[in-house]
């Protein structure tokens, strides 16, 4: 597994490219990232999985719904984008990719059954972004001073929590939420890809 990001002097191309695709469990090479755009098996990155893991287990109703992502990283936006937007289920959704350039996003968001926060700004999403009953999934993680912290730290999302939860008919806690299911589906890649090497020659 490569842990990005990478110090700026090392290319994140290059080392992504030298992974084998079939030992691929983060689902960067662009092999993976290629079958996934065509709907074909793959090792899906591992956090929009994990996303995807946690609105089949609870049932979330995604087909025909209107899902605004926020963020537009090669690494959670943009797959979640296209995991959202699938013909699979869950799935189906109407998908809207918001970013730094996005010009009337609080009305994007407005409209949005499910939104998924992941652009790395604290307490981004805040109540008045959000309408009654929609379902919020925080990716952010940040951490920001707090002396009152053993660590002298503590851990926010890019949701205003507090002020959001009331509103949802689902949301995700930071830490506690996404973080978990990245780790699980990680795991699950994990298996795949050892299954694949015993069973399959190829994802």
């Amino acid at each position: 597994m490569v842990q990005l990001p990478l110090p700026k002097h090392i290319s994140e191309e290059e080392v992504i490219n030298t992974i084998d695709p079939n030992k691929d469990v983060d689902g960067f090479h662009p092999n993976n990232i290629g079958r996934m755009i065509l709907g074909q098996p793959c090792f899906v990155p591992a956090t929009p999985y994990g996303i995807m893991l946690l609105l089949e287990h609870y049932k979330i109703e995604t087909k025909g719904k209107h899902a605004v992502v926020i963020g537009r990283s090669h690494i959670v936006g943009r797959p979640m984008s296209i995991l959202l937007s699938g013909n699979s289920e869950p799935g189906n959704c109407t998908v809207t990719i918001c970013h730094s350039h996005t010009k009337n996003i609080k009305e994007i968001c407005e409209e949005a059954d499910i939104i998924v926060a992941a652009l790395g700004r604290p307490g981004f999403l805040t109540a008045d972004m959000v309408k009654k009953g929609a379902v919020v999934i925080d990716v952010g993680i940040t951490r920001v001073p707090d002396k009152t912290k053993k660590s002298g730290y503590r851990i926010v999302g890019d949701v205003d929590f507090e002020n959001v939860s009331s509103k949802c008919s689902f949301i995700t806690p930071v830490p506690g939420g996404v973080g978990p299911m990245t780790i699980a589906a990680l795991m699950k890649n994990t298996f795949k890809a050892c299954a694949l090497k015993h069973y399959f020659e190829e994802v």
